[in-house]
């Protein structure tokens, strides 16, 4: 799912606004819509590249750890960069990284991985996608923030969708346990939402780089004491049409799908405000389900298209509804 990963105050103190003799208004904001799509185009194809190792022996565990230690790896610099030797803001979220990485990042991940096993990745992924819906009722439940008469319409709208995209009437039928796993996916990236909007003073960059490490080190410990099972496999990856080496994938994971994915997030947030670059970052569904039917040769039923536009319409109209968002 493809994450809001900053906003225009992370740039800190010393960012400027464009002027005369800066970037124009109009380029920087193509510039992020440019890559806001490449977030969206490079996390979409988590799902396939995960379920074709899945396919070749790997396991969803091996997967997520494989993907997140490397693209944790790859961002370490620029979060180093990005610090400043700001180390004293990075002790203090030692515990908020730790949980960031447990929940959001490799809890998120895992479920996910587990339920494109069982699962078609467009669904998987449209599934994932109720998370602001899930939000909204989070935030009702705990803190009595009741939503509106547009976010309620919106999350009706959505959860109709969901149904369609389940599509309970076709001939395949559905998994009860990959919509179980798609809908721990959800909560864990509703978990991604509230706990990124809580200040850490950390950077955008240094906050991926340390979610996606902290909750890597943490499957491989898990993997360790056999609490997660990490198998991996040499054997090759059959796609369809072709078969590549497995650690094409794998390094497409870590480098394509996570850092490259965060980088280009960040860049359109800082270029295009959270709630535009969230908004243009919807289109991951999109791509997902053409990589998914390129690689994969998965195509979603009619029935289940429809209700992926529901779902789709249901989440812009619960963030329209939702007050406070940062612009």
């Amino acid at each position: 799912m493809t994450r809001d990963t900053g906003d225009p105050s992370a740039l800190g103190p010393t960012a400027v606004r464009p002027g005369p003799a800066d970037v124009l208004p109009g380029a920087r904001a193509t510039a992020g819509i440019a890559f806001a799509l490449l977030a969206a185009a490079t996390f979409s194809l988590s799902g396939p590249f995960a379920r074709g190792l899945l396919d070749a022996g790997w396991s969803a565990g091996a997967a997520v750890t494989a993907r997140v230690l490397i693209g944790g790896t790859v961002l370490a610099l620029p979060a180093i960069l990005a610090l400043r030797g700001r180390w004293s803001v990075l002790r203090a979220n030692v515990w908020s990284l730790l949980v960031y990485g447990l929940v959001a990042v490799a809890g998120t991940q895992l479920t996910f991985f587990y339920a494109v096993s069982y699962l078609d990745v467009g669904v998987a992924l449209l599934i994932e996608f109720l998370a602001p819906v899930a939000v909204v009722g989070w935030m009702w439940a705990r803190h009595g923030r009741r939503p509106g008469p547009l976010t309620c319409i919106g999350g009706v709208v959505a959860l109709g969708g969901l149904v369609l995209v389940l599509d309970l009437a076709g001939d395949g039928g559905i998994s009860v346990p990959g919509v179980l796993w798609a809908l721990g996916a959800m909560v864990g990236a509703a978990g991604y939402f509230v706990m990124s909007a809580r200040p850490t003073g950390l950077p955008p960059v240094a906050l991926a780089s340390g979610g996606l490490l902290a909750g890597g080190v943490s499957l491989l410990v898990a993997g360790l004491v056999g609490i997660v099972p990490l198998h991996v496999a040499a054997e090759p990856v059959r796609f369809q049409g072709f078969t590549i080496p497995w650690w094409i994938p794998v390094l497409g994971l870590g480098v394509v799908t996570a850092a490259v994915a965060y980088t280009a997030g960040i860049a359109a947030s800082r270029r295009l405000g959270a709630r535009l670059a969230s908004f243009v970052g919807l289109t991951e569904v999109m791509f997902a389900v053409l990589a998914a039917w390129l690689l994969l040769g998965q195509a979603p039923a009619p029935v289940q298209l429809a209700g992926g536009v529901l779902i789709l319409a249901g989440i812009i109209t619960v963030r329209a509804g939702e007050r406070g968002l940062p612009a």
